[in-house]
């Protein structure tokens, strides 16, 4: 078949039709570039953009040297792409999120559908990836804090900094920047911290500080020389141990370690209390209960007001994430 054949553009003809432009199997996406397409065992990442069928749980490392393929190698990736490809705790984004890349303010602007393009007068900070240019763990958060709630961008953060992707130096010095998300990232930097171990735990942590209650992350419990425990989570001044029950915990295996871990905490007078994210989402006055009782307060359930407003703007609730998907500019 001749490329430009008119028969080949028609609709309803051989389903093998294909105009190829270029085709790079050995990519590290498999990726294909294509214009008119009706070939089976392709699947759309763009326009004029596919990849293998094979591919649908495609990375975000895989997706991004699909862009680079058809684009061109004069961008760094940046915000949730950059993100995404470092596996940081993002909130759950569908198929159709954008790709984010940075340019300089001379530089041609690509304009298609799946991409946002932001451009930088002076530039921005890049490191390799995988044969890739992406923005600096500070430059991505900076980046992401345009489009994140508050809780979210916190949750994100906290993901860096356990990774040791960045330092809190490094998100002091991106927030002092003049640029957008530099006062949302300023506003979420106090709430960080770097020995929180997953996202159930940031949701644990937030709402406990957000009501006035004081914690300290991973609190290891010693008896005499010899660790017997390391909890999410300690009240300080008491020994009430909050923790965040994972899906992880439902092992049978590792439900078994928790239950002799929290038997040698118990009997030595520590207070080890597990919660479900269903209790952290559905039920968070419950937890503000035992932390009062634990402080000897009186149990006001007006403090878990501030814990919701950050819920409720977050991507936890459908409110929150149809306005993430507002902002990103995605359609319901």
């Amino acid at each position: 078949m001749r490329t430009g054949d008119a028969a080949a553009r028609r609709p309803g003809r051989c389903p093998q039709a294909l105009r190829l432009r270029t085709h790079r199997p050995n990519s590290p996406c498999g990726v294909v570039r294509v214009g008119r397409i009706r070939r089976v065992g392709l699947r759309r990442l763009a326009r004029g953009l596919y990849v293998p069928t094979a591919l649908d749980a495609t990375t975000a490392a895989q997706q991004a040297h699909a862009w680079r393929c058809l684009l061109g190698e004069e961008f760094t990736f940046t915000g949730l792409t950059a993100a995404a490809m470092r596996a940081w705790w993002i909130p759950t984004l569908p198929p159709d999120t954008p790709a984010f890349i940075a340019i300089g303010e001379d530089d041609p602007r690509p304009r298609r559908v799946g991409l946002r393009v932001a451009r930088h007068r002076a530039g921005i900070s890049t490191v390799g990836m995988d044969g890739l240019d992406v923005a600096t763990p500070a430059e991505t958060i900076l980046s992401c804090a345009r489009y994140l709630a508050l809780l979210d961008l916190v949750i994100l953060g906290d993901s860096a900094l356990h990774a040791g992707d960045c330092t809190e130096r490094d998100l002091r010095a991106a927030a002092e920047q003049r640029r957008r998300g530099a006062r949302a990232l300023r506003r979420a930097l106090p709430l960080m911290h770097p020995r929180t171990e997953s996202p159930g735990e940031t949701l644990l942590r937030i709402l406990h500080t957000s009501s006035g209650v004081p914690v300290e992350p991973q609190f290891v419990v010693h008896q005499g020389d010899r660790v017997v425990g390391r909890a999410d989570l300690r009240i300080c001044g008491t020994r009430r141990l909050p923790e965040y029950d994972g899906a992880y915990h439902r092992d049978p295996a590792q439900y078994e370690r928790d239950r002799r871990r929290e038997g040698r905490l118990r009997s030595l007078g520590w207070e080890p209390f597990s919660y479900s994210v269903e209790s952290v989402l559905r039920e968070p006055v419950r937890i503000l209960r035992d932390a009062d009782g634990a402080l000897g307060r009186a149990h006001r359930p007006q403090r878990i007001k501030a814990f919701y407003d950050l819920l409720n703007g977050s991507s936890y609730t459908k409110l929150g994430a149809a306005q993430l998907r507002a902002r990103l500019g995605i359609g319901n």
